[in-house]
């Protein structure tokens, strides 16, 4: 098992490039079913979700190259049996994309409940109401998911609640559905609109994408494509938030300075210089953070998945801010860990209180999920003395190369194996 080993209170400087976006790429690799033809994908990050999902098409008979570090060839023509074996699905939340593959592609998906991050109850009876729209008839046993239709026909599809995996999933099963889907209330984040120009560029009819109705003309075949997936907001996010936690100026590269919006008005909020430029922000520091309060929404609000990370910038930030999150239950695990480094942060139902203070000191600590770990890393940096972040598996299914990446940006920051004592005492003689 490894850990990031991390000295805190030094300065980032310099810049970096930020990759591929994770929750594009996971349901555009799933994709790949649907395609008549090899696809080629560029800027794929190489973190553990898309390793996982690449895993998965390679056991159902997919042909995979990997042409350069973030570029691979799917050849899915190989694929006879619409089923991804069980030990595989259940380990990752976007497994549930093959559900909608394999049912757009075969009109029939065997795939077992995902699983992912423990954020709480997240049931995919949206996913089947789509299905069912469609015409596909569902059943759950021994927590798998089976679903056969004889045809699937496009008809309306209305959410109940506002659902990225859903919607993408909704994409995915009409896209060759015979006649016309509309998916209202549908979501609205960038990633939605990559996948959908994806399956256009290899000859969808979707219209809409990025408003909350699309439409979705059926089509008989997809042609595989050379597609290039868009940079990951939510690690831009982290890399910015990072910069402000430590006070340091830093330039961040290959992004999308729209889908930054919400965080950029934010950190204006808490007082943090942030300048635009065509495909890169630079962040810097503009004097004492202040105290503010966030509530997260759907796109284009303040995305769930940069809450942890900005709250933990609030542990530093003077005054009482207030962080509201009811999207996902389990949220806050990250909050504890924060405590033992010295923050004064508690959880009030679906909210943080957070009282400022002026300096957190470093301490072991445990990645809890996914965006909780990013949180703690970025404690970690702004700490005084050495912190130990446990768990790691969690930041890496979605952030490619970051301990790299922060240690180009000046970071004192290691990987080591927490089954190696020595490796451990000979990172703390080079602190």
């Amino acid at each position: 098992m490894e850990k990031y080993v991390i000295h805190g209170g030094k300065k980032l400087e310099g810049e970096v490039t930020i990759s591929g976006a994770k929750n594009a790429a996971v349901a555009i690799v799933a994709a790949t079913i649907l395609s008549d033809g090899p696809c080629i994908l560029d800027n794929c990050p190489q973190i553990s979700d898309i390793t996982f999902c690449m895993k998965i098409l390679r056991s159902m008979g997919a042909e995979i190259k990997l042409l350069n570090k973030n570029k691979v060839r799917i050849d899915t023509s190989g694929i006879v049996v619409p089923k991804v074996p069980y030990e595989m699905a259940r380990v990752m939340r976007a497994s549930s994309y093959f559900l909608g593959t394999l049912l757009g592609r075969f009109h029939e998906a065997h795939v077992a409940l995902p699983g992912g991050c423990d954020l709480g109850d997240r049931p995919i009876d949206q996913h089947l109401k789509a299905f069912h729209a469609l015409g596909a008839e569902d059943s759950i046993e021994n927590g798998e998911v089976h679903l056969n239709a004889e045809s699937l026909i496009g008809n309306l599809i209305y959410f109940d609640i506002n659902s990225v995996g859903a919607t993408i999933n909704a994409m995915l099963a009409s896209v060759k559905a015979d006649g016309y889907t509309v998916i209202e209330n549908a979501a609205r984040e960038p990633h939605v609109v990559d996948v959908a120009n994806f399956l256009n560029s290899m000859g969808a009819d979707i219209m809409g994408a990025g408003t909350d109705t699309i439409k979705v003309r059926g089509v008989k075949k997809l042609k595989g494509v050379e597609y290039s997936i868009i940079p990951d907001q939510i690690e831009a996010g982290t890399f910015m938030v990072a910069a402000a936690a430590t006070h340091s100026d830093i330039m961040i590269k290959n992004v999308i300075p729209k889908h930054l919006e919400s965080i950029t008005a934010a950190l204006r909020k808490i007082g943090v210089g942030v300048e635009e430029f065509d495909e890169a922000v630079r962040i810097y520091p503009c004097g004492e953070l202040k105290r503010t309060s966030i509530k997260t929404m759907p796109h284009p609000g303040f995305p769930t998945d940069m809450q942890p990370q900005i709250s933990t910038l609030l542990t530093l930030a003077h005054g009482a801010s207030v962080v509201t999150d009811d999207i996902f239950d389990n949220r806050f695990r990250y909050v504890s860990e924060l405590r033992r480094m010295g923050a004064d942060i508690v959880v009030n139902d679906k909210a943080v209180i957070i009282q400022g203070v002026e300096k957190l000191k470093g301490a072991p600590v445990m990645a809890p999920d996914l965006r909780a770990g990013a949180a703690l890393v970025i404690a970690g940096l702004a700490a005084e003395g050495t912190t130990e972040i446990g768990d790691t598996h969690f930041i890496e299914r979605g952030y490619e190369n970051i301990v790299e990446k922060l240690q180009k940006l000046g970071a004192d920051i290691q990987r080591v194996d927490k089954e190696d004592p020595e490796e451990c005492v000979a990172v703390k003689k080079q602190a």
